[in-house]
């Protein structure tokens, strides 16, 4: 089963809680504070394999979580920080963020990594809270949440040559003979619902890696028959062999093929239709093959090579040629980065969203205020008292204020409700 789309639901682990300890020693009087940090949670890595083809491990594993680090303990010890979870993908992934589409790192190369999801802090125990002023703290963090994300997985075949045409034209017979692939042939359309992947080698040492892509009709960039599904595969290769059928059997016009076919290529992607292309007449064995392909000669202006599939005429000198071509084409994403001028600008997150509920109530919202809230233990009235220096420092009292909070005004954060004090 061959898989290239999936969306995934990815958390970091959370950091593990800092604790509230003492030193309780014999003979040593008046023991600090000595709470140990929690530890930090476990990443989410993805990694390229080049042993993977497909998105197949991912069709009924949709959630990946880290684990959480361990809490602190007590003598001031430190609780472990977990493993970072490595999630193994083919090369070729991109990784996109699934509610806006946008793309976050395109992996290519084996054993390139890139941090999807960082794991929370680990909350900082007691002992990190003592001050002359406070020597005995009685309060302790929680570990930092995870992050969660829901992203889509993409993949675009990493081959160097496509091997595009209509259905049955002969592009998986072609396949199966030149490499050791086996792909599903029959005589009929989209036999090939899934590109196959093969590598050719060639008589003088060279080898390059070619696919197999589903037959594109009329409308495939907008979706019709297999549409964009797979013309995304197309992008990645670096030469097309165009294959057309001239055995008059499919009661199509290979002409009229061949222009339609380029004509989808550029509705889809321009970039596409200035790749090297190599024409090919395919089933010249068949009776009254000659006068069509007399005919397509004469109505094109470009090279097409014979070739029957079926008695293998012409297949070492288009292998030859394909390698050639191949020689000397560019790789179509080092051309992209050096045409792309992108420039990025910081920024900043917003800290927190002020709304008002129907019933009046003001509520607090954003990640990063949720998230330093959710690491005060608030059961403990010392980090009560840190909660409200927190809002104060991030600027949440005079917010409110400028909102037109009033002394006594209900406030929610978390689903913790609070009376609003303008001091």
């Amino acid at each position: 089963m061959f898989t290239d789309y999936v969306n995934l639901f990815i958390k970091s682990g959370d950091g593990g809680n800092g604790m509230v300890a003492f030193r309780r020693e014999k003979y040593v009087p008046d023991g600090g504070p000595a709470g140990g940090d929690g530890g930090k949670g476990g990443d989410v890595i993805f990694r390229v394999d080049e042993g993977l083809r497909t998105l197949m491990d991912f069709r009924y594993q949709h959630h990946f979580k880290a684990k959480r680090g361990e809490n602190g303990r007590s003598k001031s010890q430190h609780g472990k920080s977990a493993e970072p979870l490595i999630v193994d993908v083919p090369p070729g992934t991109m990784i996109k963020d699934k509610n806006t589409g946008n793309l976050v790192v395109d992996l290519v190369a084996h054993k390139e990594e890139y941090l999807v999801a960082k794991g929370g802090r680990g909350g900082r125990g007691n002992k990190r809270f003592a001050t002359p002023a406070n020597p005995a703290p009685e309060h302790a963090e929680n570990g930092e949440p995870g992050v969660e994300l829901e992203i889509t997985l993409e993949l675009k075949l990493l081959a160097d040559v496509g091997v595009i045409g209509f259905p049955s034209v002969g592009k998986s017979t072609f396949l199966s003979v030149v490499t050791a692939a086996k792909p599903k042939i029959a005589d009929y359309p989209f036999t090939t619902l899934h590109p196959n992947l093969g590598v050719v080698a060639v008589e003088d040492g060279r080898s390059f890696v070619m696919a197999d892509l589903p037959g594109i009709i009329e409308g495939a960039h907008e979706g019709v028959g297999l549409g964009h599904r797979f013309l995304r595969h197309i992008e990645r290769t670096r030469v097309l062999v165009h294959m057309l059928d001239v055995s008059g059997m499919s009661g199509r016009d290979p002409y009229e093929d061949y222009l339609t076919l380029n004509r989808e290529l550029q509705q889809y992607n321009k970039a596409l239709t200035e790749r090297p292309q190599i024409v090919v007449a395919n089933k010249t064995d068949m009776p009254g093959s000659e006068e069509t392909l007399q005919k397509l000669e004469e109505q094109m202006d470009v090279q097409i090579i014979r070739i029957s599939t079926l008695t293998k005429e012409g297949l070492d000198a288009l292998v030859r040629e394909i390698a050639d071509r191949l020689d000397e084409a560019p790789d179509p994403e080092l051309e992209q980065e050096e045409d792309s001028r992108v420039l990025y600008r910081y920024q900043p997150e917003q800290s927190f969203v002020i709304t008002r509920d129907d019933d009046g109530t003001f509520v607090l919202s954003g990640d990063p205020l949720e998230r330093r809230v959710q690491m005060l233990d608030l059961n403990r009235p010392e980090s009560a008292r840190r909660f409200s220096r927190t809002l104060r420092k991030m600027g949440v009292d005079e917010a409110l204020r400028a909102r037109g909070a009033k002394d006594g005004d209900t406030v929610r954060l978390l689903g913790i409700e609070f009376e609003f004090m303008d001091e």
